[in-house]
């Protein structure tokens, strides 16, 4: 099968349904994960019903959020760390050029997710962020939708993808101040606990995703062209914004703690 743009894939097949349906089903699967956030939270969260229209617009798009969080760190932890996909030693193929069924599946789920919040931003604009999310989502579904079409760089996407697993702390230090409890317990030691976490996965986890490709930059020259060159500038942009987000998290717990340092 030809690619435009350079594309060549020898490892799996866009015509297959296996990426195409993940991507479907993603959406679906957001769709029914933002109306029952709502359900759930009327019935075990009294203040959700008192919350306007533009809070409930958010709380409920932040539970779709957490939900492909848990869901692509769990998938890139396993896929990176337990299976033999792309271990050095596992078989004579490049690691730019490894795919399977669990990996397509992944990033076609991840694609559909970041499609369906980013129209949702875009619809809402900027209720629920302004251009540094369509930005952030706009870089990750090009460098998605290249890899998955392609079957090249999965190991570097998935490296990436991982890094949303500090998502579900950022959502829930914003339904822990909606809710009103910025003053308790669950608010300091969750906003403790965002600064670790971005820290190892936005920050260390980025040096490490810079040592890995200088180190195995052989075969990351054999990625297509467009590719290539992606690889070389996407993750610099990306590493920026969590940078700059990080000093924006150190800030807001060095507040935090010295404000419940002075009311002990």
């Amino acid at each position: 099968m030809n690619f435009p743009l350079g594309f060549n894939n020898s490892t799996s097949d866009y015509g297959t349904p296996t990426k195409e349906f993940s991507v479907l089903a993603a959406i679906v699967c957001c769709k029914i994960v933002y109306q029952a956030t709502g359900v759930v939270s009327l019935s075990l969260f009294k203040g959700y019903a008192k919350l306007n229209s533009a809070q409930k617009l958010e709380w409920n798009n932040r539970g779709f959020s957490t939900f492909h969080a848990f869901f692509v760190a769990l998938a890139s932890s396993y896929i990176l760390l337990v299976s033999d996909l792309f271990k050095d030693t596992s078989e004579d193929v490049p690691m730019t050029f490894r795919t399977s069924t669990l990996s397509d599946t992944t990033l076609g789920i991840s694609f559909g997710y970041f499609l369906s919040d980013l129209a949702m931003i875009l619809w809402n604009f900027p209720a629920l962020g302004g251009m540094e999310y369509v930005l952030h989502h706009g870089l990750s579904m090009f460098s998605i939708i290249q890899s998955l079409v392609s079957g090249q760089a999965q190991f570097y996407i998935l490296m990436v993808l991982f890094t949303e697993a500090t998502t579900p702390f950022v959502n829930l230090r914003w339904y822990l101040d909606v809710a009103g409890k910025k003053n308790s317990k669950l608010y300091t030691c969750n906003g403790i606990a965002l600064f670790l976490g971005w820290l190892g996965a936005r920050i260390l986890w980025f040096l490490f995703f810079f040592y890995h490709m200088f180190n195995h930059f052989d075969q990351v020259q054999k990625v297509y062209p467009l590719g290539f060159y992606s690889m070389l500038s996407i993750p610099p942009v990306l590493a920026m914004m969590n940078v700059f987000w990080f000093w924006k998290i150190t800030k807001g717990m060095i507040k935090t703690l010295t404000k419940a340092r002075h009311s002990v």
